[in-house]
């Protein structure tokens, strides 16, 4: 049974580990898998059609516990124990939940210091005792007087004290003091772990297609001081089609991995694949996974090629190697009359349709992508679709939503001059 301290507007964990509001979703996975021989049967819940609509949630079913998680910035939101028989709970390290102490009304009093009344919920039979970034919910099915707790009851009065014994049936952990409108704040310095996250990634372009990328960085620079004097720091870097390695490394650092490729299977698409000499060395991907970006590299000039941008939808075979781009594309609209400009931008949330509307279908037959692993040849969520519009590769999955969107470009030669400096910082 797993013993966990709880921190208000915080956190729920241990010695070893804590999921802290704020934490990107890869990052509680992450734990998960760490610890799996302690923390078994994990269920990942998502809606498959809309998975923007749901928070997509982590339920870890043999401690009754529940992570839900921003369905659009896919950080920690909110943390539910829905059964406190399978697990232990202490506050300030001292327990208010075990098998020896039961959570009743008296005992949460005697442990947070309850000052507000409760507010009972006719609805679900529950009184809710709320404090900031905590709240417990108590089971009224015992009561046989529940029914005069009922919000008309002492002149319209809806907060009332909770009865003597009453059991807490779930507790939930947010940010500020209200459950229903609370968001995932912001990522915790003690996520950073020495990686650079993306704000947010703008696509440079001209009217041809796209330039390059523009990238709004966040570290937590831990100096020669103690960790609590580190900040988030906040950074912009810029690179382009044509760039070389060393401008890349000199602006992202050094990727999580790097990639070879072992063949091309999109050379079946040119025009006279037969004719193309195998090549002694493979073109190579700078891996960032935090960013949510690779980035090709050309095999004999190393200079950038391609730029792929990953969303991270759960159902995507790709789910949770990535974490989320945050990407804005501009779009070139070749309509009559002028477009409004918030029109003309496409963002991770966009949908395939609204893209088409946008820029018009593909004149040409969609590319079946059908990923599969060598040890494993079956992929249990489908083939995905790959539409190219103006230099982009759009990978479109079966619920319209897009998966990856890969930027190409005529390269530079050597001897072309930057657009601008990629060290410009903020």
């Amino acid at each position: 049974m797993l013993d966990l301290e709880v921190v208000p507007e915080r956190s729920l964990g241990n010695e070893l580990w804590e999921f802290a509001l704020g934490m990107p979703l890869a990052q509680a996975i992450s734990i998960l898998q760490k610890h799996c021989r302690i923390i078994k049967n994990v269920q990942v819940l998502y809606s498959e059609q809309t998975p923007l609509s749901h928070d997509l949630i982590l339920n870890l079913t043999q401690d009754g516990i529940k992570l839900l998680f921003d369905a659009t910035n896919q950080r920690l939101k909110v943390i539910e124990v829905y059964d406190l028989s399978k697990v232990k709970l202490k506050y300030c390290g001292v327990h208010f939940n075990s098998q020896a102490i039961a959570p009743t009304i008296e005992q949460i009093d005697q442990s947070f210091g309850a000052t507000h009344p409760g507010v009972y919920n006719a609805a679900e039979q529950l009184f809710h005792l709320n404090f900031r970034g905590l709240s417990f919910s108590f089971q009224l099915d015992s009561w046989n007087e529940a029914p005069k707790y009922e919000p008309n009851f002492a002149l319209g009065l809806a907060s009332l004290q909770i009865p003597h014994g009453a059991m807490v049936k779930r507790m939930h952990i947010y940010t500020g003091n209200n459950l229903q409108e609370t968001r995932a704040p912001v990522m915790p310095l003690a996520c950073f772990l020495g990686n650079i996250y993306a704000e947010c990634v703008d696509v440079l372009r001209d009217a041809a297609g796209p330039l390059g990328l523009k990238l709004r960085l966040l570290t937590a620079g831990c100096g020669p001081g103690v960790m609590a004097d580190a900040k988030v720091k906040s950074m912009e870097r810029s690179i382009y089609f044509g760039d070389s390695c060393q401008d890349v490394l000199g602006a992202l650092g050094s990727p999580h991995k790097v990639f070879y490729k072992s063949e091309d299977k999109m050379k079946i698409h040119s025009p006279s694949p037969h004719k193309q000499v195998p090549s002694k060395c493979n073109d190579y991907f700078f891996n960032y996974f935090t960013l949510g970006v690779d980035i090709l590299f050309d095999s004999t000039t190393h200079l950038v090629k391609k730029f792929v941008l990953h969303t991270n939808y759960p159902g995507h075979y790709n789910f949770n190697i990535y974490h989320r781009c945050d990407f804005k594309i501009p779009l070139v609209i070749k309509k009559d009359g002028a477009d409004s400009p918030e029109d003309c931008i496409l963002t991770t949330n966009s949908k395939w349709d609204q893209i088409q509307e946008l820029l018009g279908h593909p004149m040409e037959k969609p590319v079946v992508l059908h990923r599969s692993s060598s040890a494993n040849n079956t992929n249990p969520f489908g083939s995905t679709f790959c539409f190219g519009l103006q230099r982009m590769i759009f990978e479109v999955m079966q619920n319209n939503h897009i998966a990856s969107v890969t930027l190409y470009g005529a390269p530079r030669t050597t001897s072309q001059a930057r657009p601008e400096s990629s060290s410009s910082t903020h």
